[in-house]
């Protein structure tokens, strides 16, 4: 067993903050395991006394709340959502082999992952609270004080409010049936299903109902800026502010490097929607897209979850370049290069999977 309590064989690419992913091929179960699950942070993780812990729920409400776990757990019905959670930067290695990012976490496909959370519906929270009118953003303060921040700050923050009261949207105490590991937030978690990572904030200590969103640094850096934008001089304001997942896609089997016949081949992956769409239709092509197969689509266990799809294909001897592309419910499709969509952070890439893979004859 890894750090963290992860399996070996995991990406890591930085160990302190921890930053790691599985090996594509380990996501093709429905429900990621926990020491599979990937991990994404800004700071070092913190362990915190869950006896001493409290949550405090302020801002624009009519009676703010400071609540232990148990308090948390004994007043509020519990609820379970499964659900996937992508950080922005999935796939960023792509965009880097179009152009460098220098300074930014090198994910592969493996960013991404899916489990059973329980816990409270902040919407039951926050009805507790008495939220007023003119509230428009529900902000989030973490416990992990981030030196990317100058001066340093915890990270945070916000979603919008019609989207903190709709009822999929959790703070978590478990996950997969289990005590919330340190690794991922215990003692509490938010758990926003269909945005991005970034803002299912971890070790959560504060919610703070407000007019306008947080002004965390971490609510805009993870901000999506044109090609040109010099990303060290970005500030609040520039770029779009990153929420809802864009669709993505990934291949997970065959893996990278290995050694493949010539002949039918099963190709396998995971396409994810995000917000609450669902992937409609994913096609794969071994000939640089002059032909495509449609692969067969699993459907979402949940509207929040990603589905897997796999296809057979003919491969040839020699080298191949596989292609996958998918579209969603509203009709969006992937685009097909890189190119189109890199920018200096590396957020947000949903252009087409490409796996380069070498057959006998």
């Amino acid at each position: 067993m890894g750090i963290w309590n992860k399996r070996d064989d995991m990406i890591v690419h930085q160990s302190e903050p921890y930053n790691a992913e599985p090996p594509p091929g380990a996501l093709v179960d429905a429900v990621t395991p926990l020491d599979t699950f990937y991990g994404r942070n800004h700071a070092p993780i913190p362990r915190l006394d869950g006896t001493s812990w409290r949550l405090r729920v302020d801002g624009t409400v009519d009676r703010p709340l400071e609540l232990s776990l148990d308090e948390l757990r004994r007043r509020f019905p519990e609820r379970k959502v499964l659900a996937t959670l992508q950080c922005a930067g999935n796939r960023r290695a792509d965009l880097v082999e179009f152009r460098d990012i220098p300074g930014q976490v090198p994910w592969g496909p493996g960013a991404i992952s899916t489990a059973w959370w329980t816990g409270a519906s902040l919407a039951d929270v926050l009805t507790e609270a008495g939220l007023q009118a003119e509230t428009a953003h529900i902000a989030f303060i973490g416990a992990d004080v981030s030196q990317d921040a100058d001066p340093p700050q915890p990270f945070g923050a916000s979603i919008p409010a019609a989207k903190a009261t709709s009822s999929e949207v959790l703070l978590a105490w478990a996950m997969n049936d289990q005590a919330l590991p340190a690794a991922h937030g215990a003692p509490l978690r938010a758990v926003v299903p269909g945005y991005i990572g970034a803002r299912s904030v971890k070790w959560l200590q504060r919610i703070t109902a407000q007019t306008e969103p947080s002004d965390n640094y971490f609510q805009w850096e993870y901000s999506l800026l044109p090609p040109e934008a010099d990303p060290r001089k970005a500030g609040p304001g520039d770029g779009i502010t990153l929420g809802p997942v864009v669709i993505h896609i990934a291949i997970l089997r065959p893996g990278k490097g290995t050694p493949l016949p010539s002949g039918p081949t099963e190709v396998t992956g995971v396409a994810f929607a995000g917000d609450d769409r669902m992937v409609t239709r994913v096609d794969v092509s071994a000939d640089g897209g002059t032909t495509w197969v449609q692969a067969d689509l699993n459907a979402p266990d949940t509207p929040w979850t990603w589905q897997h799809w796999r296809a057979t294909l003919t491969l040839p001897s020699g080298e191949t370049e596989l292609l996958a592309r998918a579209w969603d419910s509203a009709a969006a499709v992937q685009p097909e290069s890189p190119a189109t969509v890199w920018n200096p952070k590396g957020y947000a890439n949903n252009a087409w999977a490409r796996l380069h893979v070498t057959c006998d004859r």
